[in-house]
């Protein structure tokens, strides 16, 4: 991985925290994870669109007002959280960095910005020390999957992955979801199903991923987790194709994953690395034909692994099989995780000791 030669760690106080698309479930799933985490907040602004401003939500038992996102809503503020789109991002990233922040932006805005950091905390947590003001959150697709592919290429070299995703309806907001159960009351009560929000019907169906087509093809959303991986794992030649598919499952993002490696793998030291992996939980029964499902990590924080085996066509090649909540790790929980790395050792040790606190898995609509 990266190496950075400046680390640039947040002051050792209590912090002004603003929460940029608060109103989102993403933006919900944040709130719940700061006091969850014992972030060291000792201000919280809530920033929101204009159309948002004024409403109130109760976060630690008190009230605040969701502010219109200004230059002024960033004088003071130490960390902002940001899950409003690529388009505000673009807009208010650089001034509230300009204002002293530290912007970790969980659209796809920078990512791929060769001065801007792209972080998996398990992964490439060095990568994050040596930010100039702003951090990108990576696609939550790539996410799950480099946490399981970074573990094995630490042992063997890496050649090529094939990935097939099944995509929730979470990856497309609170709104999705709730089309999705109202429509799924539609069909089952004998009418026709017409979509608002994504562009087909997912009740009772599936579709290919709605993100823009390129030339090669492939859409932007494939694309993503290709150039995506390449930077967090520093594999800028890594052979990577994707299929994105999106699924009539409310929370949590599903993956098959081929990887096929410069030499033979032997499944069960595959199966050990990712058991001992941070951030992952290993969740197989060959017996029971027992693997991971999307309720099984929906609201919870690993990314449940299994189903490991060899690949019949490939002695190089391991197949698996991967859950993982699209609106936590996917997105909010590896967010506040990069905060927490900029951290001083004091406070990093306090906040990396979860209080138990209820998740905010019913968040936007989510079961």
């Amino acid at each position: 991985m990266s190496s950075t030669s400046s680390f640039h760690p947040l002051p050792s106080r209590p912090l002004t925290v603003a929460v940029l698309g608060a109103t989102g479930a993403v933006g919900q799933e944040l709130l719940a994870l700061l006091t969850e985490r014992r972030f060291p907040v000792g201000e919280l602004r809530l920033l929101a669109s204009p159309r948002s401003a004024g409403r109130r939500l109760v976060w630690q038992g008190r009230e605040l007002t969701i502010e219109a996102v200004s230059a002024a809503a960033f004088e003071g503020v130490d960390v902002v959280l940001a899950s409003a789109g690529g388009s505000i991002s673009r807009r208010w990233a650089p001034v509230a960095a300009a204002a002293g922040a530290v912007v970790i932006d969980n659209s796809s805005a920078f990512r791929l910005d060769p001065e801007v950091p792209l972080v998996v905390p398990e992964v490439n947590p060095e990568s994050a020390l040596g930010h100039r003001g702003i951090i990108a959150n990576p696609n939550c697709t790539t996410i799950l999957l480099t946490l399981a592919l970074a573990p094995l290429q630490a042992r063997r070299p890496i050649r090529r992955v094939v990935v097939s995703t099944y995509q929730s309806a979470s990856g497309a907001g609170a709104r999705a979801m709730e089309e999705l159960r109202k429509l799924s009351r539609t069909v089952l009560d004998g009418g026709e199903p017409v979509s608002e929000v994504l562009p087909h019907s997912l009740a009772f169906n599936l579709f290919l991923h709605n993100s823009p087509l390129q030339p090669s093809g492939y859409c932007e959303e494939e694309l993503k987790m290709l150039y995506e991986t390449r930077k967090i794992m520093a594999l800028p030649e890594l052979r990577l194709s994707a299929t994105c598919v999106r699924v009539p499952v409310l929370r949590a993002h599903s993956e098959a994953v081929n990887i096929e490696f410069e030499q033979p793998f032997p499944v069960e030291e595959a199966r050990t690395l990712l058991a001992e992996a941070p951030g992952v939980e290993l969740l197989e029964d060959f017996a029971a034909n027992r693997f991971p499902m999307p309720t099984d990590v929906t609201g919870r924080d690993p990314v449940a692994v299994g189903r490991i085996r060899q690949d019949l066509s490939d002695p190089n090649a391991l197949e698996l099989w991967l859950c993982g909540d699209q609106i936590r790790k996917g997105a909010a929980l590896n967010a506040v995780q990069i905060a927490e790395l900029l951290l001083d050792p004091a406070w990093r040790e306090a906040a990396a000791q979860p209080v138990g606190a209820p998740s905010a898995s019913t968040v936007g609509g989510a079961v």
